[in-house]
């Protein structure tokens, strides 16, 4: 396996040789949401940084590539290399990563994992290294009933994806469908599960439903925040439901049973002799779920008088 002989990937990350798994996908997590082409209105330079830092941790996030990584890059340090030089690096973690200026020595070598503001760097990208795909952000509509007791919604999206054309080689003298790109947009459809009791503008993180990945890289996020619709008879409010129903004159006068449809049944309930319009009965336990289902709220029918 042949990595680039220019690029210490650790310090594109900011990060040490011996970090954990989790403090790399934390820290690429933060620099990918931190130079996102999306949060920086299209930039050209934080593109290329993103790049760079997906690139970086297509490699450091996979523990097979990471292990040949250390073994072959012309960047690993040597076991051999005398205890006092790792002692004089390990002083601080402001050395380690080169926060000062002026610095010569072994320290030297370690900078931020970005160029300051006016600092110039050419940043080199090979294109046939794994790259990570893109997070896609989405809206999606969920029904008030779904929302109140969880579900399921169909979605469909577009994103990239390998062309099977070519099989993501990119060959352009080969591949029309893609033209030289490697990938294509395709439209795909899936089911979201709705948590019970979910909130308008929840965002729900489905991993690996973003864009594919390029050259075998990890895929992106898929992002929907919630847009719950509407009911024509419902009304929610936290977790109760509140529902306006039109009695006749003379139920409310003398009073009776009255069957009402509820988020998910139909109950026959009582109309006391002398109702009048603004009056309400409350069911409890019937109404929406609290958030992720553990009990419901309640359940409120509110009495319209008609006319005589």
């Amino acid at each position: 396996m042949q990595f680039p002989t220019d690029k210490n990937y650790y310090k594109i990350l900011g990060v040490s040789r011996d970090a954990s798994a989790e403090t790399i996908k934390k820290r690429y997590r933060k620099l990918a949401k931190t130079h996102h082409p999306d949060a920086n209105a299209g930039s050209k330079k934080s593109e290329d940084k993103f790049k760079l830092v997906s690139e970086a941790y297509g490699v450091l996030g996979n523990a097979e590539k990471r292990r040949a990584y250390d073994r072959f890059s012309p960047r690993s340090q040597s076991s051999a290399e005398p205890a006092r030089g790792r002692r004089r690096r390990a002083r601080s973690d402001k050395s380690r990563y080169g926060y000062g200026s002026g610095e010569t020595g072994p320290r030297a070598e370690y900078r931020e994992p970005f160029p300051r503001e006016g600092f110039q760097e050419e940043v080199s990208i090979d294109p046939n290294f794994p790259t990570r795909g893109f997070d896609l952000q989405f809206l999606v509509n969920v029904p008030l009933v779904t929302a109140a007791l969880g579900g399921k919604v169909p979605f469909s999206y577009e994103k990239y994806v390998k062309c099977t054309h070519c099989s993501g080689s990119g060959n352009a003298v080969d591949c029309s469908a893609c033209k030289g790109r490697k990938q294509v947009v395709k439209e795909v459809s899936i089911d979201v599960k709705i948590p019970p009791g979910i909130v308008d503008q929840y965002t729900l993180r489905m991993e690996n439903k973003g864009g594919e990945g390029r050259n075998g890289g990890p895929p992106g996020d898929l992002l929907l925040k919630v847009c719950i619709e509407p009911h024509p008879k419902f009304n929610r409010v936290k977790s109760d439901i509140y529902s306006e129903v039109l009695i006749s004159f003379e139920l409310a006068e003398k009073g009776g049973d009255l069957k009402v449809n509820t988020l998910d049944s139909v109950m026959t309930i009582p109309v006391e002799e002398g109702t009048l319009t603004g009056e309400d009965y409350r069911i409890p336990g019937m109404g929406a779920s609290t958030p992720w289902g553990k009990k419901r709220g309640d359940f409120i029918v509110k009495f319209a008088v008609a006319d005589p």
